[in-house]
């Protein structure tokens, strides 16, 4: 492990750096959210479920393709730096949300997504920036600012985004297209490298940067093995929002582009207020697994309010019990990045970024099938929120398994917790 004391001073003002690289990231991303899923439904022909079904296909072959970019793209920052890497995602998601912005065709959107795949990686390395110039006893409350750009870029990207696609459903990905490319330009010029060479490794070793090759490093280290797990479970929860919300929202609400996209702002807004505010004091007043639990529980508790939820009202309360489950990301990656070397905290994170890739293969057939056949004429039960039911109970799954991979550990791992 290398001092953080060593860090050089000007190294920590990276850390602005990345938090504007992630924002506007996220920014970019966001704006897209409450539209996507409508083009998708416009170039299908209007037909909700068969929307419903490309959506699942879309979103599936998306993760496929981060399943095993991701590993390469991590194993490539902790070979070059992160700095390169974190350049041309930013270059190629410019580029391809151009493509999205003129297709007319579900398969030309598949390939544009295909192409996003394989170069939306900022944030996996992002995160391996943050641990680069980061003091181990520091990082949750780090990952949990860096929780809060996602916030901020989830308040003003679906809220312009929705607003914009109420003029037109193109509008939105020319402006993501936009902000990816200025991030480009921004990081090309201010952004520092945060690897030193010395701390590279010294080789690129293809069988240790496919997917199943990063999922064995974590084998090495057991406790992040178990929560490995947990992040897994986590994300494939997470997955019901990305695929099944708009569609949801839409059938069941009866809300439209900007409805959707205020929503979703609002969610931004509960997002970062726990991340910015929240996490780091929970953190150190509980401890990193007393916040896994916690986050866990809330997480769980919101997704069956919003799926048994009849108005879009009363759905509202279930955000921000889904924003306290924020503090389970920041205080995951603060226990598993302690125990992995510095020279591998880029595969680490590729890893993790996998797992949540292989989440994305399952998650959006999963849970678009599940809405498709909850809305059925021919279902035995018309239960439109059955998916979010799903993603409760997958959720308390990982909570059980948070809670035997940590304590038997707590005394050594969890040094920050009572």
């Amino acid at each position: 492990m290398h001092d953080p004391a060593s860090v050089p001073p000007a190294r920590k003002a990276a850390l602005a750096f990345i938090f504007v690289t992630v924002l506007l990231d996220i920014l970019a991303f966001g704006i897209i959210i409450p539209v996507l899923p409508r083009l998708i439904k416009e170039i299908a022909g209007g037909d909700m479920i068969s929307a419903a079904h490309w959506v699942g296909v879309i979103a599936t072959v998306f993760a496929v393709v981060q399943f095993f970019c991701n590993p390469i793209q991590g194993a490539l920052s902790d070979r070059y730096g992160r700095r390169p890497v974190i350049l041309l995602s930013n270059l190629g998601l410019g580029l391809d949300f151009i493509l999205m912005a003129v297709v007319q065709t579900l398969p030309w959107l598949v390939i544009a997504r295909v192409l996003s795949g394989m170069t939306s990686a900022s944030f996996s390395t992002a995160n391996a920036y943050l641990a680069d110039v980061t003091a181990p006893e520091k990082r949750a409350a780090a990952f949990g600012a860096l929780g809060a750009a996602f916030g901020i870029g989830f308040v003003l990207g679906p809220a312009l985004g929705g607003t914009l696609g109420d003029i037109n459903l193109r509008l939105p990905f020319w402006l993501a297209a936009g902000l990816a490319l200025t991030n480009f330009c921004y990081g090309y010029f201010v952004l520092p490298e945060s690897l030193p060479v010395e701390r590279r490794t010294t080789t690129f070793d293809w069988r240790r940067a496919n997917p199943l090759g990063a999922l064995l490093l974590l084998r090495r280290y057991p406790q992040v093995y178990s929560l490995a797990i947990v992040v897994f479970l986590s994300q494939l929860a997470h997955y019901v929002l990305n695929t099944t919300f708009v569609l949801y929202a839409d059938y069941r609400y009866d809300w439209g582009p900007q409805a959707v996209g205020f929503t979703l702002g609002f969610v931004g807004i509960c997002n970062g207020i726990v991340q910015a505010l929240l996490v780091g004091r929970i953190v150190q007043r509980f401890g990193e697994r007393r916040a896994i639990y916690a986050g866990l529980a809330f997480g769980a508790l919101g997704f069956a309010w919003q799926g048994i939820a009849a108005t879009g009202l009363v759905s509202l309360i279930a955000i921000p019990l889904l924003a306290l489950w924020g503090c389970t990301g920041p205080a995951t990656q603060a226990l598993v990045t302690r125990q992995v070397d510095p020279s591998e905290q880029g595969r680490l994170q590729g890893a993790l970024a996998g797992l949540t890739s292989l989440a994305g293969i399952i998650g959006p057939g999963l849970y678009t099938q599940v809405f498709a056949w909850s809305i059925d004429k021919d279902a035995p039960w018309h239960l439109p929120g059955a998916a979010f039911l799903v993603a409760a109970v997958l959720l308390l799954v990982a909570l059980a398994v948070a809670w035997k991979a940590t304590r038997p550990a707590a005394a050594t791992t969890d040094a920050a917790g009572p």
